[in-house]
């Protein structure tokens, strides 16, 4: 519980911080509604869980030994995030999506394919590993018991898990899904350029 009460403080600070996830869940909660929008933050707090137990396992400390292997994971995660957002923005650029589509007629994206688009959005980003890792290695000892680090994973995932349902149910009322269909070009193409953005820039912070 102490080492809890020392971590959550941090991570809550950079959980509200902006960032591929945010943008994951709320595209996935405008264009499709509540489910989607709940199902994309299942998966990004699945991956949350994922990046969590992988640092207690020693995968930062591998990272950092490693740090070919960082690269790659890291350019790999950021090819994904410039093909996703290219996608979106040639989706714009066509006059929509078929998402937007698809709600306008009273349907609403499969929520697995917005789990699997909120897994995969927060697993492209291995530094969560590194933050995971760097905040364990302040506050726990040097080989905690499965009940620590299990407790330790659940509060990260279940946080993360609040959150994002949170701003999902948010995005998914009414007037946010009527404004979303008004403007859902301009949103797309704002969302792909975003992705693009964030692909780029983990690429470029790694490449130099």
């Amino acid at each position: 519980m102490e080492a809890l009460a020392l971590l959550m403080p941090v991570w809550l600070v950079a959980l509200a911080t902006p960032g591929p996830d945010t943008l994951a869940v709320s595209h996935a909660a405008l264009s499709g509604g509540r489910r989607p929008g709940l199902a994309c933050a299942a998966g990004v707090a699945t991956g949350i869980a994922i990046w969590a137990a992988a640092a207690l396992c020693g995968l930062a400390l591998l990272f950092a030994q490693a740090g070919w292997l960082y690269r790659i994971v890291t350019l790999i995660g950021a090819a994904y995030l410039v093909l996703l957002g290219a996608r979106m923005l040639r989706a714009a650029w066509n006059g929509g999506d078929a998402a937007a589509a698809t709600v306008a007629a009273g349907g609403a994206p499969a929520p697995a394919k917005a789990f699997r688009r909120g897994l995969i959005t927060n697993l492209a980003n291995p530094k969560a590993a590194a933050l995971f890792g760097s905040l364990f290695a302040v506050a726990l000892p040097p080989h905690p018991s499965l009940v620590e680090g299990a407790t330790l994973v659940l509060a990260f995932a279940g946080t993360c898990l609040a959150w994002y349902a949170l701003l999902a149910a948010l995005l998914a009322r009414p007037r946010a899904a009527i404004a979303y269909r008004r403007a859902a070009r301009g949103v797309n193409a704002l969302a792909g350029a975003a992705f693009l953005g964030f692909g780029v820039r983990l690429a470029w912070a790694e490449a130099r």
